[in-house]
């Protein structure tokens, strides 16, 4: 198995693409070893000391490390851990979590903000190793969650305010603010 990788914005994550689907729907992120007890792929990861973020996507997986590790040092052992997992047969994930929140009492607008999320954001943002999700809209003020790649990145502020907010913005007059959902 060949895996390649890529650098993403947040220096601190890179995003590793093993050549073969990795979710068939829908994303996951990991923020703790102990959140990764239904995906056999993101404990494996987590077993590298430093690994701090798993993130899983349709056909990447990104790894969030500790500031203070060196990617040098950590790249041989994460790869040995995806081609292992990859050798192993097992499942990925034993149960997908659906990160798209749906509502048959979502309002017009709402449906619009989501709908310019999945089509125009969210594959632009799976480039760089990340995921974003609706969180809400509540008085003009849109809330979305930034996943993988993107959760910590220093240029997910920007990409939320010049890049998303302005967009929407364009697009649906109600939007007046796009924010970060506080973890």
């Amino acid at each position: 198995m060949f895996i390649q990788t890529e650098d993403t914005p947040n220096p601190n994550t890179l995003k590793f693409m093993p050549g073969v689907v990795v979710l068939e729907k829908n994303t996951v992120d990991f923020s703790s070893k102990k959140s990764a007890s239904k995906s056999n792929l993101a404990k494996m990861l987590f077993n590298v000391n430093g690994v701090k973020r798993v993130f899983l996507g349709s056909d990447f997986i990104s790894v969030t490390k500790s500031e203070d590790l060196d990617w040098d040092i950590l790249k041989p052992s994460i790869l040995t851990a995806i081609m292992e997992h990859f050798a192993s047969g097992k499942p990925i994930i034993e149960i997908e979590n659906n990160t798209k929140i749906e509502s048959e009492n979502d309002t017009e607008v709402v449906k619009q903000i989501k709908e310019l999320i999945d089509q125009r954001v969210r594959p632009a943002v799976a480039m760089d190793g990340g995921d974003i999700s609706f969180c809400s809209f509540d008085q003009g003020i849109v809330t979305l969650e930034m996943k993988g790649a993107c959760a910590g990145c220093p240029s997910s502020t920007a990409t939320l305010k010049m890049g998303i907010e302005n967009m929407l913005k364009h697009y649906i007059p109600e939007v007046i603010e796009v924010r970060a959902a506080e973890l």
